[in-house]
């Protein structure tokens, strides 16, 4: 049995989208500002580490059009073709994003090390350059923090990769600060060195990025703590004897989960289809990420045993009803049959005959007869009669 979101979750993931949308414009628009200065400036001055900054913050603006492209794509309701939603655009982009970064990386770092190892002179910047260097990074650590803060609130692993993009803009731009102060004062080699450094912060948040969404793709589980917690809130709910198989899996900030919940033998399908509702219901209310809950009902603990569609099946109740009737025919209980109850444990099938007019033998003795005309089918397990009378009904086996 599944559940999937209802309709208070898709607004709320449409607000979050609308809020995502917002602050990823905001720091695109800042992005692209700051790449266009520190570039003019660099070029200015002749500081291959200030460039290299701006072609950084080029980068965050890119990468700022693929997350809008993913946030709206990628938290699209399910639809026809996309059952479990389009999360699975947003870990793509993430991927394609790390790939851009270790990229950029690369060519930042090569040049860098070129213009370190060619001994070229760097002149001092002079105080426009820093000045304009300090305004970068004050910015770029605000919109880190902003951007941040709804990747929080809305649960995106994509936006808050895209947060510390911004974040690492900040940290290389600090670099590019000391290497210009450094030059300044007659510290030329610094501008490379800090060029050099700002390489290998891309890259590193690059490598980040790959790491995270590749693990995603592949369907990493959520962490053990989680897990544990999400199988003892299913164990408390009245009802549950046992939870096994319970599996995990995330997909751009949500999570889906599926469970076996072991009950008891012979309630009632309803009941223990809502035991299920409850657990399911429990686990959202613990988990606000959840986004798919599968649950499977068992009426015995049949966990390490294999999937049970790779292994022979016990006969269906036309087969069941066809043996029987050719054993019991002619017995006094089969004839006066009420109801007739199927019960699957402990790969048997034990069956419970209910009759409303009592036959003049004690059940015991009625069920002891039954089973000994049936002695040759393999899959019978135990046969109980039951009198329903309107006194009271009265249970032997």
């Amino acid at each position: 049995m599944t559940q999937r979101v209802d309709s208070s979750v898709i607004q709320d993931t449409q607000l979050q989208s609308r809020e995502a949308k917002r602050v990823t414009y905001i720091g695109a628009w800042l992005d692209g500002l700051l790449s266009i200065v520190k570039v003019v400036v660099g070029l200015m001055v002749g500081s291959a580490a200030l460039i290299a900054d701006g072609i950084h913050s080029l980068s965050d603006l890119v990468t700022d059009g693929f997350v809008l492209a993913a946030i709206h794509y990628g938290r699209q309701e399910p639809d026809k073709d996309h059952h479990y939603g389009h999360g699975r655009i947003e870990t793509l982009t993430t991927l394609l994003l790390g790939s851009v970064l270790i990229f950029v990386a690369g060519g930042i770092a090569w040049s860098s090390l070129d213009r370190l190892f060619s001994g070229a002179d760097v002149n001092a910047p002079g105080v426009f350059a820093i000045v304009v260097t300090v305004i970068a990074l004050l910015s770029k650590e605000w919109i880190y923090r902003y951007t941040m803060q709804i990747a929080k609130r809305v649960g995106s692993k994509l936006l808050e990769a895209n947060a510390w993009h911004s974040r690492s803009d900040a940290l290389s731009t600090a670099v590019v600060l000391i290497a210009l102060l450094g030059a300044q004062f007659g510290l030329g080699w610094l501008d490379a060195v800090a060029a050099i450094i700002v390489g290998l912060l891309v890259g590193k948040v690059g490598w980040d990025l790959l790491w995270e969404s590749a693990r995603e793709l592949v369907d990493t589980a959520l962490p053990e703590d989680a897990q544990k917690q999400m199988h003892d809130v299913a164990c408390g709910v009245p009802g549950v004897d046992s939870v096994h198989d319970l599996r995990t899996r995330q997909s751009a900030g949500w999570v889906m989960v599926d469970l076996h919940v072991v009950v008891g033998p012979k309630i009632t399908v309803s009941e223990a289809h809502e035991i299920g509702n409850e657990v399911s219901r429990r686990l959202r209310h613990q988990f606000p990420a959840l986004t798919d809950v599968i649950f499977h009902i068992d009426p015995e603990d049949d966990a390490g045993e294999g999937d049970p569609s790779r292994f022979p099946g016990l006969p269906l109740r036309p087969e069941v009803e066809a043996a029987l009737d050719a054993r019991w025919y002619k017995h006094p209980v089969w004839r006066t049959l009420n109801e007739l109850q199927l019960h699957y444990l402990n790969e048997k099938i034990s069956v419970s005959l209910i009759i409303s007019d009592p036959v003049h033998q004690p059940p015991q003795c009625l069920a002891s007869q039954l089973k000994a005309l049936a002695s040759d089918i393999e899959w019978l397990g135990h046969v109980e009669v039951m009198f329903i009378t309107r006194a009271a009904s009265h249970t032997m086996r």
